[in-house]
């Protein structure tokens, strides 16, 4: 199924698709290197079905571009820490969570802020050589007493929004002097969430008072992020019908304006099942509702095709918002990377034995 009229690059429109997408395995096959020549997305996404040795992902990055013909394609991967890690051993070092930095920071201000920056720059170290150029992080949720479901937990920095703030700016600073760039999420909020938006549609019954007070501090503090992803969550509060993703409401009056953030906003995967309706249903609809680029992550060619279909092309501010992502990209800044894992080593033992803080496992 073509989506665009060409695919010679130099008959293309000036915008590319406003889709990132998945791919099913470790290398394109001949229906994935079509289907990208003609859908043309902006990108492309990695998960660890992708990832098993580092001249293997430096060919597959290199392939996912060469088929769209953009060098400058972005290249996206979540790789947090602790749990949540594409990139695994024996070839990759675990880093831990960013609960870490938090249990530092509680003690040492100092301390935390080194871990934090240490995690994200030697993240950036293992990525950049890979060439991949955008890490899915930072973890900007504030991890709320109430919250009944375990998906953020020690993903995110604390409970604490100042805190929050101050190891998310010190992350981002970290991931783009290693040459990557941050991915704020899940904006405006996922700390308080009662369900996994993977497997069901988590609902936040704070007031706007509440959210506003606590949940938003650390993304308006970090509104000049390049870029950001949205939450798969309903705040009644906000909008009682949609979740943020989908919501024009959510998006324009608190992500654009009470936030402030004009970056590149990205939906989170638009294949989890906190979402309903058809593939191409759920992407036009993330894009009514404001959304710069729809996400979808699990590389099954006949969703892929629903989505690139649906999600159209980058609109002007879309394309404006990319170009001004896509300027903070610099060569790493020198770092002594073994330095860096040792002086993390001895932050992370200080922590654990401190506080009984733990790292989860790599999933």
């Amino acid at each position: 199924m073509s989506v665009a009229s060409s695919s010679r690059p130099e008959d293309r429109p000036a915008a590319p698709g406003a889709a990132i997408l998945g791919c099913s395995g470790e290398s394109l096959t001949a229906a994935e290197r079509r289907f990208f020549a003609d859908a043309d997305p902006l990108g492309f996404i990695l998960f660890r079905r992708n990832c098993t040795a580092p001249d293997q992902v430096r060919a597959l990055v290199d392939d996912l571009r060469t088929a769209v013909g953009r060098a400058d394609a972005p290249v996206l991967i979540d790789q947090e820490g602790g749990r949540v890690a594409r990139l695994q051993p024996p070839f990759w070092r675990r880093l831990p969570p960013a609960a870490i930095a938090g249990a530092l920071y509680a003690d040492e201000r100092e301390a935390g802020r080194e871990a934090a920056f240490l995690i994200a720059r030697l993240t950036a170290d293992m990525l950049h050589p890979l060439g991949i150029t955008v890490n899915c992080a930072p973890v900007l949720d504030v991890l709320h007493p109430d919250a009944r479901d375990p998906i953020v937990g020690d993903r995110a920095f604390s409970g604490d929004p100042a805190v929050v703030a101050d190891l998310g700016a010190v992350y981002a600073r970290g991931l783009m002097e290693g040459g990557v760039l941050p991915v704020a999420k899940h904006i405006p909020g996922h700390g308080r969430a009662d369900a996994d938006s993977h497997v069901a549609l988590p609902v936040v019954t704070a007031s706007d008072a509440e959210l506003d007070g606590f949940d938003l501090a650390p993304f308006k503090a970090l509104s000049g992020v390049p870029m950001a992803m949205t939450a798969h969550i309903l705040y009644p509060a906000w909008d009682a019908d949609r979740c943020a993703t989908l919501s024009p409401t959510v998006i324009d009056t608190v992500i654009r304006r009470r936030i402030g953030f004009d970056g590149l906003l990205m939906s989170d995967d638009l294949s989890m099942a906190a979402l309903q309706g058809t593939l191409a249903e759920r992407t036009a609809a993330s894009r009514a509702a404001g959304c710069d680029v729809a996400l979808h992550c699990n590389g099954r060619m006949v969703e892929m095709e629903a989505v690139a279909a649906s999600a159209g092309r980058l609109d002007a501010d879309g394309l404006r918002r990319w170009r001004s992502a896509r300027s903070h990209l610099r060569r790493p800044a020198p770092f002594d990377a073994e330095a860096g894992w040792t002086r993390l080593a001895a932050l992370r033992a200080r922590a654990e034995a401190g506080t009984g803080t733990g790292t989860g496992s790599d999933a």
